[in-house]
């Protein structure tokens, strides 16, 4: 090698080692992340659907489904996931555990949206009487840790109570077969189920007897640190979002654009998107950082939640503050801009 094209060599492995050096994350650098979803309806479907995000950023963001949020909270983890949605229980169940992530966003006061639901001619009427029948739900979701809550509330032994861990495709293909007496589950299941059933409880009248749940936005938060040009952006984004819905989510027919968006990230059936959507609440960006939800109500249900998982063994430590693993820092921010 002659000394110029030595000289270029070294320059070249110099430049690289300092841009790998200098403590910023690979992702920060090329400007992608990986977004782990759901099938909730909620209006973040939308700002997935118009691709607005990468218009206004740059970033190349890649869409992953995953069936609930103990495989997202697991992605994450492992890394191979940046950001993604999920409830308050499986969020608590990462926080406790230590993971390094960030609840920046409230994308849905669960409120009805998840149900217990019995089969027609189970014999269940009730709490109680579920005693002794096959009960499925996603194991440390918010409808798991509803049902676990629900039942003790009303002094049924969970012992007494064959609940299953299945995810929700899984649920609706044994509630078809006719394998399991009830679930507790959302849509778009919850939708497809409730034609041959009956509802026993909901999130909503659980949630007003000690147990609210949420679902919300976590962010692996050094990977946030290092990209808070683009959190700034999302968060306004999903903003915009919820304030389409809230203007005209009322009239949105199966074949409005915005339904069709829904149904295709979700794979819900069209004419179930908007009856789905009005049993959810969505925070504005006022009330995300007020003490309801991010500026303090958010941590206090975790620290519920937490409580309950250490319980049922899911855990194995409750965390003295939970609000270490929440911020108002990017609402605040794109408020301010």
């Amino acid at each position: 090698m002659s000394l110029p094209r030595r000289f270029k060599h070294s320059c070249a492995v110099f430049a690289a080692t300092l841009a790998f050096g200098t403590g910023m994350s690979v992702q920060a650098q090329t400007k992608e992340l990986t977004f782990a979803h759901q099938d909730m309806l909620v209006p973040l479907r939308l700002v997935m659907e118009s691709g607005e995000v990468e218009k206004a950023t740059g970033y190349k963001i890649n869409w992953r489904m995953f069936s609930g949020g103990g495989d997202v909270i697991r992605a994450m983890a492992s890394g191979d996931v940046q950001m993604g949605e999920t409830g308050s229980s499986p969020l608590t169940a990462a926080a406790s555990q230590g993971q390094d992530i960030k609840l920046f966003w409230i994308s849905a006061d669960i409120a009805d949206a998840e149900a217990l639901i019995a089969r027609n001619a189970s014999g269940i009427g009730s709490i109680k009487d579920l005693a002794g029948k096959k009960v499925a739900t996603p194991f440390v979701s918010t409808a798991h840790y509803q049902l676990m809550a629900g039942l003790k509330m009303d002094g049924v032994d969970a012992k007494s109570v064959n609940v299953m861990n299945m995810r929700p495709p899984e649920i609706a293909a044994a509630w078809e077969r006719g394998d399991i007496d009830a679930t507790f589950i959302w849509d778009p299941v919850l939708s497809k189920i409730r034609s041959s059933g009956k509802t026993i409880a909901t999130s909503g009248s659980i949630g007003k007897r000690g147990a609210p749940t949420f679902e919300g936005i976590v962010v692996n938060a050094k990977w946030a640190a290092a990209n808070e040009p683009f959190m700034v952006a999302f968060v306004k984004a999903l903003n915009r979002a919820n304030d389409e819905y809230k203007a005209s989510g009322k009239s949105w027919t199966p074949d409005s654009p915005q339904t069709k968006a829904m149904a295709k990230w979700t794979k819900a059936d069209p004419k179930d998107v908007g009856p789905a959507m009005s049993l959810y609440t969505f925070p504005t960006m006022a009330e995300q950082l007020s003490p309801t939800w991010l500026g303090g109500g958010a941590a206090k249900a975790m620290a519920n939640t937490a409580v309950f998982l250490k319980e049922q063994g899911r855990v194995q430590e409750v965390k003295p503050d939970y609000s270490a693993f929440v911020t108002t820092t990017y609402v605040e921010k794109a408020m301010a801009k």
